[in-house]
């Protein structure tokens, strides 16, 4: 049930029909919403650039989370106004749309938001100022398309540049050397022997796997697939294969049968049907290819009678669990996957002995999400049954074997030389604590979506604010063409834009008005790349120094932080809903 909060009549103006008392209570709400959004603008904002801070996040859990990500930050904080989530919100939005600026989006809405509350001072209606912030927008985005520079794909260095800029204000910022060519070699490498003809790329064609011990130097791309644990070694079963020739034992099966409904009314035909359907799909999730001995799905319990039943039921077992094998290593396969189960042995030590002692490398417990990637990359097909094995359905590689990583001695399976090459990348990530494992982690997935922004949209721009200050020099050069109350509120924008070199300065130590001085002077003339070299601490030329971002970061940007800011500008009451 919604709740309105009711105010007693009050006097109205002829001039346009609203109360007073309705307009405090818009303004009210208004303020209190810019104020809550400022808020979550003003925590994050020292973690923007090069120079800004990380944050130390201790959850619910008892997790200790170390990340300057704006988005990862965002999600985590326990935020409870509906405004301020709506930043939150943005946040998230530029991370599943570019990847990047995830916390510049969310510094530049607060900018604006302050710049709302300046022209609502003045008596500028909020829908006049919601259409003017859409105006400016648009007009941002078509100076920064025409500034923009194009990219081809084949051009690794540009790419490489691109993510490192992207490095660069992340925890593991040193290791970007290393990191930027394994992000951009990495999308590379899914696209294809032509990136040029590609719109888009799936990043989950790319598989992180985490081992704890050595350094984030030690991370490594794997052209195949590795699992974060050795093979069983069972009776001195191989420890590596060549040409090899892979099966996939997975869940499967099915269930028969049918309901009698001829009588049923269609309402209790459409009820069973469902009820057959879910009780179907059950028990093909939990039927299982088991390399055991057969078990029913109900607790019973034989009896044997004497040592010769006993020696009858174990002759058996071995014969049904042999027969197995031997129709494993008959199809062709020397490496068998085998998919984890919790219902039911998948396995027990006499197949893996039986398989040890016919050569054949064996890795248990795949996990049931990673079936469809292994598939992928080894070009293999799940076996749901043994007598649906066949050659047809292996895989293959030219090399499988277990690896000792150093550092940690810990063991992994590497699958080399896989039949379908360019499917999909294994990135093999390297950490001495789990903190660091984790922050690489989102580190370099952020780099590979400025990656996948440039298949996207495949331009590139200055960075260190030198876009942000282009834009906000032409738009006020606008605002001087423009009449009425669009001038201020371009005005206004234009001065909000302003917030990411500020911003960016502040953060470097640096003085941040006399940089923004310097950086509006530097573009008046014409340097279009003039942006803040925090290492250096002056303003310099951004292509010069290879300090470049991909467009759709940018303009993603400006155009969610100001379609979220209308969007809350817009917002005259509160509605609770019980």
């Amino acid at each position: 049930m919604a709740s309105i909060i009711q105010h007693p009549p009050a006097m109205s103006r002829p001039a346009n029909g609203e109360t007073l008392q309705e307009r405090s209570k818009g303004r009210d709400v208004r303020t209190s919403n810019i104020v809550a959004a400022k808020a979550v603008a003003s925590a994050i904002r020292t973690s923007l650039g090069p120079r800004g801070m990380d944050k130390l996040m201790q959850l619910p859990s008892g997790e200790v989370l170390i990340s300057n990500d704006g988005a990862t930050i965002l999600s985590r904080m326990n935020v409870l106004h509906p405004a301020a989530k709506m930043l939150v919100e943005c946040s998230v939005s530029q991370d599943i749309e570019a990847g990047d600026g995830t916390t510049s989006v969310v510094v530049l809405a607060g900018a604006l938001l302050d710049a709302c509350s300046g022209l609502l001072a003045k008596g500028i209606h909020p829908a006049a100022i919601a259409s003017s912030f859409y105006n400016a927008a648009e007009a941002c985005t078509t100076v920064l398309t025409s500034r923009a520079l194009p990219v081809d794909m084949n051009d690794r260095e540009s790419l490489i540049n691109a993510v490192r800029t992207c490095l660069s204000s992340k925890v593991v910022s040193q290791d970007s050397d290393l990191l930027a060519p394994l992000a951009v070699d990495s999308v590379l490498g899914i696209l294809g022997p032509n990136p040029g003809s590609a719109t888009n790329v799936d990043l989950r064609d790319i598989r992180m796997v985490e081992q704890l011990g050595g350094t984030v130097d030690d991370t490594e791309l794997v052209h195949g697939l590795v699992f974060d644990k050795g093979s069983t070694k069972t009776a001195g079963g191989p420890g590596k294969i060549d040409n090899a020739k892979i099966a996939l034992l997975q869940g499967g099966g099915g269930v028969g049968g049918g309901i009698e409904m001829e009588n049923a009314s269609p309402r209790e035909r459409r009820n069973l049907t469902t009820h057959f359907n879910n009780l179907t799909d059950t028990l093909n999730a939990h039927s299982r290819f088991c390399l055991s001995a057969p078990k029913t799905d109900m607790d019973n319990s034989v009896v044997v009678s004497d040592y010769a039943a006993m020696d009858r039921i174990l002759r058996d077992e071995r014969k049904y669990i042999l027969n197995m094998c031997k129709k494993i290593k008959k199809c062709g396969a020397n490496v068998v996957l085998i998919q984890k189960s919790i219902l039911r042995d998948a396995y027990n030590e006499l197949s893996l002995h039986f398989l040890a002692k016919m050569g054949i490398l064996v890795v248990t417990d795949v996990e049931r999400t990673d079936v469809e990637f292994v598939c992928r990359t080894l070009g293999c097909t799940p076996v749901p049954h043994v007598d649906s094995l066949s050659p047809e359905k292996l895989g293959s590689a030219d090399h499988v074997g277990d690896v000792v990583l150093p550092g940690s001695g810990h063991k992994v399976v590497k699958f080399v030389g896989v039949a379908n090459p360019g499917r999909t990348m294994t990135v093999l990530l390297r950490g001495s604590n789990d903190l660091v494992l984790a922050e690489a982690n989102r580190s370099i997935h952020d780099a590979q979506c400025v990656v996948r922004s440039l298949v996207k949209e495949r331009h590139l721009i200055a960075g260190g604010g030198a876009a942000e200050t282009e834009a906000s020099l032409r738009l006020r050069e606008l605002s001087m063409e423009t009449t009425g109350m669009d001038s201020h509120c371009f005005r206004a924008y234009a001065d909000a834009l302003e917030v990411i070199p500020y911003t960016l300065a502040e953060n470097a130590g640096l003085k941040p008005i006399e940089i923004v001085t310097e950086l509006r002077k530097a573009h008046a003339e014409g340097n279009v790349g003039a942006g803040i070299d925090v290492k250096d601490g002056c303003i310099s030329d951004m292509y010069a120094k290879n300090v470049i971002q991909p467009l759709l970061v940018t303009t993603s940007a400006i155009k969610l932080a100001t379609e979220t800011v209308c969007m809350i500008l817009k917002v005259d009451d509160l509605v609770v809903v019980a």
